[in-house]
C-alpha cells in the first residue's frame, strides 16, 4: 500500500503541465492497437464546443432539489481529490461539471476500472475488459484517454487474459491528470463554488434556529 501510495504521488507530481492535451482530439500514429480491425472510426469529439454554464447550474439545481449537501462535506471535496471521488455524490457532481465542458474520458474511464475491480466472474471481466479497452483505450475510440506508451504496451498485452486489475497502471495516470487537470477547474467552476455557497448558507440558517 505504502509503494502503491508513493507512486501514485510521483505519477501526480510528474504530470505534465500541458495535460490539457488529454481532451484534444487527436490520434497517436504507429501505436499498436488491439481493436483496429472490428472499430469503426466515426465518431469524433467536438473540439469546438466549449463549456456550458447554464446546463451546469441546471445540473446543480436538480442536485440541490434532490438532496443536501452538508457544508463539511462539500469542504471536504476542496481539500482532498480522494475524499471527492470517494463521495458518490461527488463523483455524479464532477462527472457532470466534466460532461458540461466535454471532458468526461478520464473520470468515466477511472470509474469503468473501479467497477471492473468489483468482478469475480471470469467471463464477465473478460467482456467488461474489452468494453473499457474499445471505449477508452483504443486509439480509434473517441474517448480515447492519455496514457503513455509503455502503459498502453502492457494493456495491449493483457489483453490476451484479461483481469479485473488489468487497467491499474493505466487507472494510475489518469488519477494522475485528473488530480491535476480536471480537479482545479472543478473547484475554480460555477458549479463547485455555488454548491459551497449554498452549503455555506444553509449551515448558517441552520445555526440560527438552534
Amino acid at each position: 500500500m505504502a509503494s502503491h501510495r508513493t507512486r501514485l504521488r510521483r505519477l501526480i507530481s510528474q504530470a505534465s503541465n500541458d495535460s490539457s492535451s488529454a481532451r484534444l482530439c487527436r490520434r497517436r500514429p504507429n501505436t499498436c492497437c488491439f481493436c483496429c480491425l472490428t472499430v469503426g472510426n466515426e465518431d469524433r469529439h467536438d473540439c469546438s464546443k466549449t463549456p456550458s454554464i447554464i446546463s451546469q447550474m441546471e445540473s446543480l439545481q436538480t442536485h440541490e432539489e434532490s438532496e443536501i449537501l452538508s457544508l463539511e462535506e462539500v469542504t471536504a471535496w476542496s481539500q482532498s481529490f480522494e475524499q471527492l471521488l470517494k463521495n458518490p455524490t461527488g463523483r455524479k457532481i464532477l462527472t457532470e461539471f466534466l460532461q458540461s465542458e466535454h471532458s468526461d474520458e478520464n473520470i468515466l474511464f477511472w470509474l469503468a476500472c473501479e467497477k471492473l475491480k468489483q468482478e469475480d466472474d471470469k467471463a464477465t471481466i473478460t467482456e467488461m475488459a474489452k468494453s473499457i479497452y474499445l471505449d477508452y483505450i483504443s486509439i480509434l475510440s473517441p474517448k480515447e484517454v492519455s496514457i503513455d506508451a509503455n502503459v498502453r504496451e502492457t494493456v495491449n498485452k493483457n489483453m490476451v487474459m484479461p483481469t479485473a486489475d488489468m487497467f491499474d497502471e493505466a487507472q494510475m495516470q489518469i488519477y494522475a491528470l485528473m488530480h491535476r487537470d480536471s480537479y482545479p477547474r472543478f473547484l475554480n467552476s460555477p458549479m463547485y463554488k455555488s454548491l459551497l455557497q449554498n452549503a455555506t448558507a444553509s449551515g448558517n440558517a441552520l445555526d440560527s434556529k438552534l
